[in-house]
């Protein structure tokens, strides 16, 4: 996916269907399967208004498909996380374990194994079946997904960039039963290609100079000495790799000592190195700069729907509290079962007590590039803290000196999701009563921009690629406090930042990213703006 994805046509979030009692489906055992339903939502909209057919996915072509469950009791789910999120709850920061949340939310074994028999009585491969018992992964060939899911895959060419993808031609079905369980089947398409939320230009340099440095980073943001990230996790969701050389000489010219990271491929990895490289090392340098001894695990997975969700999941089996995200795309360039079966991911780590950070975007208030407002997703999604763009100015002592909103920071409303209720206090009629993005913001603007050294060279980027990372080390360092304070991690942010009203936040009240300006307190441009990290803190630990 380029750092940020891009989807067809308006998307709207349906009901997740209630459970039905399992049947038996027993692998080789004839079924009559007359009675199919469909997975709503699991078909692009508009193909043949933007994109042209160019025949059929070759019968032998083997596909991995990521084959997602709706929660049990999704309500209590969703209240149970208002509850442990909220910091005005007794609950609060109780989370669940990963066995606890299979237990109470997760799909029985039983209706695993109904599932596991069936693709396996139409000849596909089961593989993982993921923690929490909602994201099962299997394989085959186009005939035998065809054949399994009751649809037709055909070979396009998009009108706009050229590229050649497939999809299939009408919603997936499955035995009304098995149908009841499942909310999203991804890879049965591979149009969305997730981009990174970072310039694609950027500008080199003999020396760190001409972007800020750690020193004026962390200067800027008030961060203590004191904390380090030490003990903490930090995990980051790339599609593309990085070469830890140019790391090791980012961290010696700047004597941050900070632990080699760590890569866990999911599904094979993200191939070998591409555009995104410079991205990649953009992420783990800015962690090293704010939380330099924080260990930092990069997630590299295929850059497709499938590939996606099984990265997210696996970030959400790996139990690391703090993500950043630096790639999406805009909401209508997603299918709606596919946002269901990723926001289905975030709600579970919330539940955990695991906290996201998605960059908003670098396209302003028209993300999708149509000459109207949208907003980029994951940012968009109500468990998730979406992270704008700002200009940081600092002085020669390296304090925060001013700070104006990025032309680039994408902001808005959503066209998914409902506004939260923890979003309702600073509710605005420009959102007509949907998820207001973003809800923080950071320095993201490419002039001055960060000093990163990738490829061999020092440069100077931007984009909310920045500022998502910069978010994620604050729970970093948060999260350092909060064990020497015998207190809960951060999890998920949002309720706590919104209690907050502003305190601990550098109020950004000026500029504009198109449709929208800066203005006192919440705006569609900031947010409630980039953090004071000691003063934050201090609220936030009560």
């Amino acid at each position: 996916m380029k750092s940020r994805l891009k989807l067809l046509g308006l998307v709207a979030v349906p009901a997740l269907l209630a459970a039905a009692v399992p049947t038996a489906y027993a692998a080789g055992t004839p079924q009559p399967h007359s009675t199919r339903a469909a997975i709503t939502g699991d078909v692009l909209k508009g193909l043949n208004q933007n994109a042209t057919h160019t025949g059929n996915v070759a019968a032998g072509k083997r596909i991995s498909v990521a084959i997602s469950l709706a929660p049990r009791n999704d309500k209590a789910l969703d209240t149970f996380v208002a509850k442990v999120s909220n910091p005005r709850s007794s609950s609060y920061g109780h989370y669940l374990t990963k066995r606890q949340f299979a237990a109470r939310f997760g799909r029985t074994d039983a209706e695993i194994k109904q599932l596991k028999d069936y693709l396996r009585g139409q000849g596909l491969t089961v593989g993982t079946v993921h923690s929490g018992n909602l994201l099962v992964d299997a394989s085959g060939t186009a005939a035998q997904l065809e054949k399994a899911f009751g649809t037709k895959l055909s070979t396009w060419k998009d009108a706009a960039t050229g590229r050649a993808f497939y999809a299939n031609d009408t919603a997936p079905t499955l035995p009304t039963a098995i149908a009841s369980l499942v909310s999203d089947v991804a890879g049965l398409n591979n149009r969305a290609q997730l981009h990174h939320q970072a310039p694609s230009t950027v500008t080199p340099h003999n020396g760190p100079g001409g972007g800020y440095t750690p020193a004026q980073l962390k200067g800027g943001y008030n961060v203590s000495g004191t904390y380090t990230g030490s003990g903490q996790k930090i995990a980051l969701l790339e599609f593309d790799g990085f070469q830890q050389s140019n790391i090791t000489k980012y961290d010696t010219n700047y004597s941050l000592g900070s632990p080699t990271p760590t890569v866990q491929k999911v599904d094979g990895g993200s191939g070998s190195l591409g555009d995104g490289q410079v991205e990649v090392e953009l992420d783990i340098e800015v962690l090293h700069a704010i939380a330099p001894k924080a260990n930092v695990t990069v997630f590299e997975g295929p850059n497709s729907d499938a590939g996606e969700v099984d990265t997210y999941q696996a970030i959400v089996d790996s139990g690391i509290p703090t993500t950043s995200i630096s790639w999406g795309a805009a909401e209508s360039a997603r299918t709606t079962s596919n946002i269901n079966a990723v926001d289905a991911v975030f709600k579970a780590g919330a539940a955990e007590g695991l906290g996201f950070y998605a960059a908003s975007g670098d396209d302003g208030s028209d993300d999708a590039g149509d000459g109207g407002t949208s907003v980029d997703y994951p940012a968009s999604d109500p468990y998730v803290t979406g992270v704008g763009g700002t200009k940081l100015t600092v002085t020669s002592s390296n304090a925060w000196s001013k700070e104006v909103a990025w032309s680039g920071g994408g902001g808005g409303k959503s066209s998914v999701f409902k506004i939260p209720s923890w979003q309702t206090a600073v509710q605005k009629s420009a959102g007509g009563g949907y998820r207001q993005v973003p809800d923080v913001s950071a320095h993201a603007n490419p002039s001055p921009g960060v000093s990163i050294y990738s490829q061999g060279s020092w440069s100077s980027v931007g984009g909310t690629s920045a500022a998502a990372p910069e978010w994620a080390a604050f729970a970093a360092l948060y999260n350092q406090q909060a064990v020497a304070a015998g207190k809960a991690n951060l999890g998920f942010a949002n309720p706590a930042l919104y209690t907050a009203s502003g305190t601990g936040f550098h109020d950004v009240t000026s500029g504009s990213n198109g449709a929208y300006s800066a203005a006192t307190g919440w705006d569609f441009t900031s947010g409630w703006g980039s953090y004071n990290a000691a003063t934050l803190a201090s609220k936030l630990l009560g």
